[in-house]
């Protein structure tokens, strides 16, 4: 009996953290991508196949009406363009981002490791000012408060000075490797736009659940010439990495519930033909076998309410330890964070443990009709 409660208390503990551990993994990459991209992105329909975009205007009447879909919260304008950085006699191939005072920078703010992000408050300073991230800094040895020349590949060929006034780490390394963050104003002026031409713009929903719809209702309010489509399409093998996480989860649900039944069923036989004498003696006073089945389910329900109450300590308690320690480490640059992820939502607790002791009673009927097939007789005279 004492196996069969810790076999139910290891594998709720499992079950708890392989849920709570998937749905950190999904959430803080999720969130990763959502604040450097945000979720849904739109872009001229054309073939360029290029880091570089083709440059459109959207009017004023139409970015209401893109805003005004239900389940968008805010837009942002973008554009990249692709240099190369030299600094400390070394070069590096990246691609500019430039954004405008409208961009939302709260993501930015939680991931920076030195520095500020830009300010656009003062209008001629911002135009020099850039972020960098932690993985481009390292390669060029560069630090806050360091100039370098960015060149970019066009005909003339054109350079400009930046200052490095933040340093971020995003953890996701095609990310970290490749972009740094400027003012838009910067790419308007080298490739020759108007004021209010753009490479793109960023959405932000409020609702992730629902973004497949609000990027087909987005595509619908946008002029002839224009797409719209989700992070999910943009950064495929992310989200496809990601739903394969869901694949194992379920993978180690099946096999804890079929460890926890197995033991419970081993445990049940053990009791019944410990009882053999008791169950003649209740048979020959005119019990019935279910009357007699229900006093073995009943304590077996008992076993297994004792191996669910300490499975939640042992695994809502490592989840916490966890959540607010980070004390098991990861090599972010396998999983792009540093260190294990844990969301315990409490209503996947609910349902692990009332899913765990149904199936475990129903699974437990079957070897508790053993019971009818002791007879009174040998019964009461079995030693």
């Amino acid at each position: 009996m004492r196996i069969a409660i810790i076999g139910i208390i290891l594998g709720l503990a499992v079950m708890i953290l392989s849920v709570a551990v998937v749905k950190g993994f999904k959430s803080e990459i999720r969130e990763k991508v959502r604040g450097f991209s945000g979720d849904i992105i739109v872009m001229k329909y054309d073939l360029n196949a290029s880091y570089e975009n083709s440059p459109f205007i959207i009017k004023a009447d139409s970015l209401q009406i893109m805003g005004k879909v239900p389940n968008v919260d805010y837009y942002q304008p973008y554009a990249l363009k692709p240099g190369i950085i030299n600094a400390n006699n070394e070069m590096e191939g990246v691609i500019l981002k430039g954004v405008d005072k409208n961009f939302h920078w709260d993501y930015f703010k939680n991931i920076l490791i030195s520095g500020h992000v830009i300010d656009f408050s003062d209008s001629v300073k911002a135009k020099g000012q850039i972020l960098i991230s932690k993985v481009i800094a390292d390669r060029l040895q560069l630090k806050t408060g360091d100039d370098f020349l960015m060149y970019f590949v066009q005909e003339p060929l054109r350079k400009r000075k930046f200052s490095i006034v933040g340093i971020y780490d995003l953890g996701i390394e095609e990310v970290d490797r490749t972009y740094v963050i400027g003012d838009l104003s910067v790419i308007q002026r080298l490739n020759n736009w108007k004021q209010n031409e753009v490479g793109g713009y960023e959405i932000r929903v409020k609702n992730f659940d629902r973004i497949d719809q609000t990027s087909l209702n987005v595509s619908d309010a946008l002029s002839f010439g224009l797409q719209a489509f989700s992070i999910k399409e943009y950064y495929t093998t992310i989200f496809q990495w990601l739903s394969l996480l869901d694949v194992n989860t379920q993978v180690i649900l099946v096999l804890m519930l079929a460890v926890a039944t197995i033991n419970m069923i081993s445990a049940l036989l053990i009791i019944i033909l410990e009882r053999t004498n008791m169950i003649g003696i209740l048979k020959a006073l005119g019990c019935t076998n279910w009357a007699i089945q229900k006093i073995f389910l009943r304590n077996a329900a008992y076993l297994i309410g004792i191996g669910l109450l300490l499975g939640n300590i042992v695994g809502i308690g490592l989840g916490l330890f966890q959540s607010y320690t980070h004390f098991f480490k990861l090599d972010q640059a396998s999983y792009y964070m540093s260190f294990v992820p844990v969301e315990l939502d409490f209503p996947d607790i609910i349902m692990l443990n009332l899913g765990t002791l149904l199936i475990c009673l129903l699974v437990l009927i079957i070897p508790s009709t053993l019971v009818s097939k002791i007879s009174p007789t040998k019964a009461i005279t079995f030693k």
